[in-house]
Order: structure tokens, then C-alpha cells, then sequence
């Protein structure tokens, strides 16, 4: 079985909610859960060793991806921007989650790869807190810090909506990402504080002006924790291949998202898509990157995946799909978890 690290997932956006419904995380991560994608039993059968667990504030409406149409085609408006303040509470609330995980051993909130290693070694989680969206944060980047704190380690400046640091993409197939403005004055302060801090930048959900901002700006490697290839999905999420050789010149990284709206060719959110279409992905990337620039990025409990995967507990599905496409133990390796831990340590300023 190979070990794995996920670069990006929701599971802080699923316990908070059951949170405000008088649940119990703690509980709900041992023993298991119906719900969603990741739990400890589900992480343990399918590998699934740890992650990057995003700090997410949801909309105050939800977002409908696929209204219904025959071919698939949407167009969603970019979702309102957010007010700071109760986005700082819930953000607040969804460290307190990760730290009382981290306090009751449920996992390891991990500040370093030799953070992270340790924890796989140990059977525990490893899991790096990540911030999707930076509407908590305010253009002074005081909150910065205090997350940094916390243990916050990686971050991306948007999500699919407008703030005071930059434009997102809409969701909308067929559409490409250049659909809007880049940084603002105050994204590039950011930018500029997470080199300093030591702070992972996270491009998969800024615009395409906004992505060449970053990589004219920061002194990282750009990475794309969760996006696929627009040449075979053309959603605004999905990167182009300028974008993806910029990646692999600058030896950053692409996570293999596995919302299967950024999938399919045809753009529509049906579970049944088959492993095939994620192989397909996994191949374009790592011919346009390289093989040390590819890996995971599921975004569980953020969207709808392939049935064959199901939750964290059918990874390995995943696996033997790419090693029956023709892949080795050793390449294997890199996609499943090596190539996050080389960026991370680069992000983090590690020797």
C-alpha cells in the first residue's frame, strides 16, 4: 500500500458544520461517520496518512455547479465577496477544531516535514493547517501572524470569489482561468509575508493574471494544490499548459483534483467517472510538469468524486489505476506523497 499525502481537503468545513449541530469531532474522526470522505478508519484502509486541511468560509448561499443541461454547460457568477469579521470567527473556529485534534492525539498538527514523517511513521495523521481564501486575514496581516501561530502553513490568497487580495474563477465549463484581474497591492503584501513567514502559496483558485503575479513575485515554486488540465477539462479551474510548464520549470507542483466536474471531458457532476479519466489527467500533468511536479490534491469533503474512489478509503482504487497505466514503486512514491514533501520543505525554508 502506498502512503499518501493529500494536498487539499475539506474535512475542518464538515466537522465545523456537525460542530454547530452539536456534534462532537473528536468522536466523529474515531470512530467513524456516514458522512463525507475522511474519517481515521477511512484514512487507515485506503492510506490516506495526512493532508493539507483547509480553513474554508463557506457562502452565505449555496453554489449550484450544474444546472440542468444535456451538454454539461454552466456558468456560475463569481460568488459575493465576504465580510471580514464573521469570517474571522468561523475561521477561528475551525483552528480551535484542528488544535483540540491535535491536543486529544485524533492527529498531528504538523509545522515541519520532519513534523509530518514522524507522524506517518507513527500511524498518526498528519495534518498542515491551510486557509482556502483569505477573507479572514485583514490588509494589516495581523491575523496572519496569529494563525501562523496556530500552525497555519500554507495558504491561497482567493477562492472562487473576490477579496481585498485578489480575484478568483468563476465556476463555468467551458471557460478558460483568465477571467478577471490578479493581485491587488495588498495581495502582493501577502505574497511577500508568506515568503517571509514561511508560507505555501496556493494558486488553484486565482485567476490566470493572478497566477503570474504570484510567480513573478514569490520566491517559492508555484503549486496548485488542487486543479487538473484544461486541454482535457476545460473549466475556469483547471490550468492551462503554459501554466503547468511554468510549474514544472520552476519545479512547484499540480495536485490531481478529484471533483469530478474537473475531470470529465464533457464537465458534468456524475459519480460515475470512471478511474480513467483521472490516469488521463495524471499523465497530461506529469507530461507538461514532469513526474516530480504531480501529485494529489482531493478536495474530499469539498465535491462530488468518482464512485470507484468513494471516499479516503478507496485510494489505493487510484493507486492501482496508475500502476496498471504503467507507472513504478518509485514514481508511485512521488505522486502519492514525496514531491508535497519537497515543495513543503522548500516553502518552509528547510535545508
Amino acid at each position: 500500500m502506498q502512503a499518501i499525502f493529500d494536498g487539499h481537503n475539506d474535512v475542518l468545513l464538515r466537522l465545523w458544520r456537525n460542530v454547530q449541530a452539536g456534534g462532537d469531532p473528536i468522536a466523529e474522526m474515531v470512530n467513524g461517520t456516514t458522512s463525507g470522505h475522511i474519517d481515521l478508519p477511512r484514512a487507515k484502509a485506503g492510506g490516506l496518512a495526512g493532508g493539507l486541511c483547509a480553513i474554508y468560509i463557506p457562502n452565505s448561499k449555496p453554489l449550484t455547479l450544474n444546472p440542468p443541461n444535456t451538454r454539461g454547460q454552466y456558468a456560475n457568477p463569481l460568488s459575493p465577496p465576504l465580510e471580514r469579521q464573521p469570517s474571522l470567527d468561523i475561521a477561528v473556529a475551525k483552528a480551535a477544531i484542528a488544535l483540540k485534534l491535535d491536543r486529544a492525539g485524533v492527529w498531528k498538527l504538523c509545522r515541519t516535514t520532519a513534523d509530518i514523517r514522524e507522524a506517518m511513521d507513527k500511524g498518526v495523521f498528519a495534518a498542515v493547517l491551510h486557509m482556502e481564501g483569505c477573507e479572514p486575514i485583514g490588509a494589516d496581516l495581523a491575523a496572519l501572524e496569529l494563525f501562523y501561530g496556530a500552525g497555519l502553513r500554507s495558504l491561497g490568497p482567493v477562492w472562487s470569489r473576490n477579496n481585498i487580495f485578489g480575484h478568483g474563477v468563476p465556476f463555468a465549463y467551458p471557460s478558460g482561468p483568465d477571467t478577471g484581474p490578479g493581485l491587488t497591492e495588498a495581495g502582493k503584501a501577502l505574497v511577500k509575508e508568506c515568503n517571509r513567514l514561511g508560507i505555501l502559496i496556493d494558486l488553484s483558485h486565482i485567476t490566470e493574471k493572478g497566477f503570474w503575479d504570484v510567480v513573478k513575485l514569490s520566491e517559492h515554486p508555484p503549486i496548485a494544490s488542487h486543479s487538473n488540465a484544461h486541454a482535457l477539462t476545460p473549466v475556469a479551474r483547471n490550468l492551462t499548459d503554459k501554466q503547468l510548464d511554468a510549474i514544472g520549470e520552476r519545479k512547484g507542483l499540480v495536485g490531481l483534483n478529484f471533483a469530478v466536474t474537473m475531470l470529465r471531458s464533457d464537465g458534468r457532476e456524475v459519480g460515475e467517472t470512471p478511474l480513467d479519466d483521472m490516469v488521463r489527467h495524471i499523465d497530461h500533468l506529469v507530461k507538461r510538469a514532469g513526474i516530480d511536479c504531480v501529485a494529489i490534491g482531493s478536495d474530499f469533503d469539498g465535491a462530488m468524486v468518482p464512485k470507484e474512489i468513494g471516499n479516503a478509503s478507496g485510494l489505493q482504487n487510484l493507486v492501482a489505476a496508475l500502476k496498471n497505466a504503467g507507472y513504478g514503486d518509485q514514481e508511485l512514491a512521488k505522486i502519492c506523497r514525496e514531491n508535497w514533501l519537497r515543495v513543503l520543505g522548500e516553502a518552509w525554508g528547510e535545508k
